[in-house]
């Protein structure tokens, strides 16, 4: 087992999701930009995780991603699982011989990855979430666009004191009697 770039990623970005849980669904482009990120790399990384049920996806203007389930319910290791390659509990080196230099340590790592995700399997992705808040973040609610037939502007025009034409000049000179 080992925790990747792209499972780092995927761990803020769903850290971002359930921070703005309540809010409208949020578009991968908003999280590429908040978090430096490219947009190809996270729909890959969104690929995963909406297979795996982790998250759900609206489409259409004013759609994006929101949790699949309750924050409380998906762990850190829900989302390194899905997120990485390797299925969980498999060696990560299979192509080496029984009594190779690798079988001697197999049993060490394979405690470490067990003790390593029950501890993730602690850790909710809610917690994580409130430890931000605790910190002082603060969602900013985007504007939604509002599509549609908008009221026009009123516009506000002075009338002009001088003609505007020169028949209107033949009309505006005072006559004198």
């Amino acid at each position: 087992m080992r925790l990747s770039t792209r499972g780092r990623f995927a761990i803020n970005a769903m850290i971002d999701l359930a921070l703005r849980e309540r809010h409208n669904p949020v578009p991968l482009s908003e999280l590429a930009l908040r978090h430096g990120i490219s947009l190809s790399y996270l729909e890959q990384v969104f690929a995963k995780l909406r297979q795996h049920g982790l998250v759900e996806s609206t489409r259409g203007p004013g759609g994006g991603y929101t949790l699949g389930f309750r924050g409380d319910a998906i762990s850190v290791a829900d989302i390194v699982s899905a997120i990485e390659d390797s299925s969980p509990g498999a060696p990560e080196n299979s192509d080496a011989g029984a009594g190779g230099p690798s079988d001697m340590t197999q049993a060490l790592w394979d405690q470490l990855h067990s003790s390593l995700m029950l501890h993730m399997q602690t850790i909710s992705l809610r917690s994580l979430a409130q430890e931000q808040r605790a910190k002082g973040f603060q969602v900013q609610e985007r504007k939604v666009a509002n599509k549609g037939i908008l009221k026009k502007p009123r516009a506000n025009f002075e009338l002009p004191s001088a003609p505007n034409s020169v028949f209107a000049l033949g009309q505006w000179v005072p006559t004198r009697t």
